[in-house]
């Protein structure tokens, strides 16, 4: 049997992100983010383009409510504007913001949709960055004071909070790889923001759970499974030290309660870290970081293929001709089975849904005005087997939310990349659900697929 049917109580969904939808960004008293400075920067974003507009989902959020359950979405992730809710980073609130949010919930829960608030996706008040940014502690104090006024606000109605998305981006990608805002080029300051980013979703757990009563929260890490390029000790090293740059070092603290130790010694070594190492780390911090949470959001796209010659450059495909999307990224179905597996594994975890994972294809509507995005239709149909795959080998997998609604703002690719299950366009802000949408709604109607379909 080919098959594959999903547990009563699965959730299928779909996700966004605020800054990369929501447009509007002078409107209602929101404040300037680091990301209307960095794209605003000439030469940050490929094509030039800002998130200014982005796909006026501001304007257009009860269209795109109306989309998602046509679509039949159980549940919809999406992300909390900071600079929306607390235009000067902490004290006064701006109303506008919250109200504008509340509505997004109740069209939600009026739709039959379930909402999943991911309360930061990057989009830091500007004043806050000015002020010294993530590699500040204050910066967690302050996260904290926002998740307060946000879960206070929505808790009523709100059952599922996620506290950041991906600190590794938050911090590495954007303090030293400097690829996103704020651009930096910083190995200790990564490393700092990235503790500030981990405390203060510990410090934020038990205040959202005691605003939101009965509610599940969590965190979203981004993972991509690290595998040695041949059985060379050396490149299974250098798979080692990769896994534990980009994956063990934000998964450790949560739940071992300490950064892993081979990365604090190369890190020291290297000199990212004083001689003193892990300066930054107060009496209190990890055991505050390891607070206890319901689930853990894991979001996938690929692999690493890592030798000791490339991994410097964060790894390289064994193969030119292997499938990839159109981010460069190779297909590997089989790491989302790998990743679940090795989670459960050596985590422990209560449990999982996968909060995004998707792929960038071009695909336009044709003559027919259909938008025939085969490739994509195939990519979800495979990671969905491998997700099943994980379900029944024992991993406490709750739900899927395939990455993106719509398409939008590719960070710093601008609009050169769509990720979107419903195609837009820009220039009128038509929305066509493309087929990989009308397939994964008859999905999520029967509850499972063909996985040779």
């Amino acid at each position: 049997m080919s098959v594959l049917q999903f547990p009563k109580g699965f959730l299928w969904g779909t996700a966004t992100a605020a800054y990369q939808i929501e447009g509007a960004v002078y409107e209602d008293g929101r404040s300037e983010s680091i990301w209307d400075r960095f794209t605003h920067t000439p030469g940050k974003i490929l094509d030039g383009s800002t998130g200014d507009v982005a796909c006026d989902h501001y304007h257009r959020w009860r269209e795109d409510v109306a989309l998602m359950k046509n679509l039949g979405m159980q549940a919809y992730r999406f992300s909390v504007a900071w600079p929306r809710i607390l235009p000067g980073g902490r004290g006064a609130v701006n109303q506008a913001g919250l109200d504008f949010y509340r509505r997004l919930v109740d069209e939600l829960l009026e739709a039959g949709i379930t909402p999943f608030v991911t309360l930061y996706h990057w989009d830091l008040p500007q004043v806050l960055q000015d002020a010294g940014g993530w590699p500040a502690r204050a910066t967690a104090e302050a996260f904290v004071e926002y998740a307060d006024v946000v879960s206070r606000a929505l808790g009523d109605q709100v059952k599922h909070w996620i506290t950041h998305n991906e600190p590794w981006c938050i911090s590495i990608l954007s303090h030293q790889i400097g690829e996103h805002a704020p651009g930096w080029h910083d190995w200790p300051a990564a490393l700092a923001a990235g503790h500030h980013v981990l405390l203060s979703h510990g410090l934020a757990v038990p205040v959202i759970r005691a605003n939101s009563p009965g509610a599940e929260v969590g965190i979203t890490l981004n993972f991509t499974q690290s595998v040695a390029a041949s059985d060379r000790a050396e490149d299974i090293a250098a798979s080692r030290i990769f896994d534990g740059f980009f994956n063990r070092w934000f998964a450790d603290p949560l739940y071992y309660a300490a950064y892993p130790e081979d990365m604090v010694a190369l890190y020291r070594a290297q000199g990212h870290l004083p001689a003193g190492g892990l300066e930054f780390v107060q009496p209190g911090d990890m055991a505050a970081i390891a607070v206890t949470t319901d689930f853990l959001g894991v979001n996938y796209y690929t692999r690493a293929v890592i030798s000791a010659e490339t991994l410097e450059q964060g790894g390289a495909l064994p193969e030119p001709a292997l499938d990839r999307t159109e981010m460069g990224w190779e297909v590997y179905p089989e790491g989302m089975y790998e990743l679940l597996m090795r989670l459960h594994v050596d985590y422990h975890l209560p449990k999982l849904y996968i909060t995004e994972s998707g792929a960038s294809y071009s695909d336009a509507p044709g003559p027919d005005r259909r938008v025939h995005d085969e490739r994509r239709r195939t990519f979800l149909r495979d990671h969905f087997a491998a997700s099943h795959r994980a379900l029944t080998a024992g991993v406490p997998l709750a739900g899927y939310f395939v990455w993106s609604l719509i398409d939008n703002f590719e960070w710093a690719k601008g609009y050169t990349q769509r990720f979107g299950i419903v195609w837009v366009d820009y220039a009128t802000q038509e929305r066509i659900p493309k087929d990989s949408a009308l397939w994964y709604q008859q999905v999520i109607a029967e509850h499972g697929f063909d996985a040779a379909g």
